[in-house]
Order: C-alpha cells, then sequence, then structure tokens
C-alpha cells in the first residue's frame, strides 16, 4: 500500500511539473530551434533561440527591429488551444523528437500599422524612406514593386535572407495576435 501511495505522489508530481512547463512555454519563456536559412547571415539553421512571450500574453505591438516567431497561418484565427499546442511542438522539436511545424517562422518585423511599406528597384522603404538594413544578408533581387500599408494590428516581417525568405511579401501582413514572442537570445 505504501509502494502505490509513493507511485500516486510521483505521478502526482511529474503531472504538476508538466502542466506548469506548458504553461512558462505557452505564455511567458519558451526555447525553440531555427529552421531554414531565411535569417541569415544572424540566425542560421538548428541555432537554438529563447523566445519571451510576454507580448504575445499582453497583446502587445513588436518594435521596428525585432526578431520575432510568428504563425503564419495569417488567414485564420488563433487561439488559447494553438498557444498550449505550439510550445509542445515546439519543445518536442528542439529535443530533436520532431521537427519543427512549418507554420511557426522567425522573422524581423520591418513596418507596423499605419506604416507604408514599399519594395522597388530591389530596396525596401518605410514611409517613403529608404531603410539602411546592415543586417541583410545581400541586397535583394528587384522584383515587381509592391507597396502595401500596415492595417491597425498588424505589423509586417521579412527574413534577413531576403532573396530566401518566405515572409509578409507572400503572405501579407501578420496579425498581432500571431506574433508569438521576440527572440532575447541565441545560442
Amino acid at each position: 500500500m505504501k509502494f502505490l501511495k509513493e507511485i500516486a505522489d510521483w505521478a502526482y508530481s511529474l503531472a504538476v511539473a508538466i502542466a506548469l512547463a506548458i504553461v512558462i512555454n505557452a505564455f511567458v519563456f519558451q526555447p525553440t530551434r531555427v529552421v531554414g536559412s531565411s535569417m541569415e547571415p544572424n540566425l542560421h539553421h538548428n541555432d537554438y533561440v529563447f523566445v519571451s512571450k510576454l507580448n504575445h500574453t499582453f497583446a502587445g505591438t513588436p518594435e521596428y527591429g525585432d526578431i520575432v516567431i510568428i504563425d503564419s497561418r495569417v488567414f485564420r484565427e488563433r487561439s488559447v488551444k494553438d498557444d498550449i499546442a505550439d510550445p509542445v511542438s515546439t519543445y518536442l522539436s528542439v529535443a530533436k523528437i520532431t521537427e519543427i511545424d512549418n507554420h511557426i517562422w522567425i522573422k524581423r518585423v520591418i513596418g507596423k500599422p499605419g506604416d507604408t511599406i514599399e519594395i522597388k528597384d530591389g530596396k525596401l522603404y518605410r514611409n517613403g524612406t529608404a531603410l539602411d538594413e546592415a543586417y541583410i544578408k545581400e541586397p535583394m533581387r528587384p522584383a515587381e514593386p509592391k507597396k502595401v500599408v500596415i492595417p491597425p494590428n498588424q505589423v509586417y516581417v521579412m527574413g534577413d535572407n531576403r532573396n530566401n525568405s518566405s515572409d509578409s511579401r507572400y503572405i501579407g501582413p501578420v496579425p498581432v495576435s500571431h506574433v508569438l514572442g521576440k527572440v532575447v537570445k541565441v545560442l
């Protein structure tokens, strides 16, 4: 009987620890792994980063230049279920048990609500001013000119490796509710 009580106590303690870890990873702080080369030269495939989730938890808007993780499924609403399921999936990928979900992207914030973003002749302009972007891997290849006004409660994000990045140029502005956290530490 004592043996069964001890097993039950251990199981209870383990369940509480796992639940607490999920809540912390969903709403406070989360490790994640970079997949792909879209953020080179600053972040590389398989780099580990720590992400603060406090802005997401309290519905804050990120700042220009912040490196953030986003849910790229911008045409669907996010729920608390997503907030809990995504960190579990990401944690399993950090432990290399599974691959990271391909809808979670790491990008840099380029535009905030009300900004006009324009791409022409391989250059990026915010509100009519060309940005000096020392952090990008190489100049963008010229493409069709594009001009976007960022709606309320949305941001425009791009990878630092502009010629090899899926970002707001393809999915459009990202709702702030889909900005899951800010990278605060790179290992």
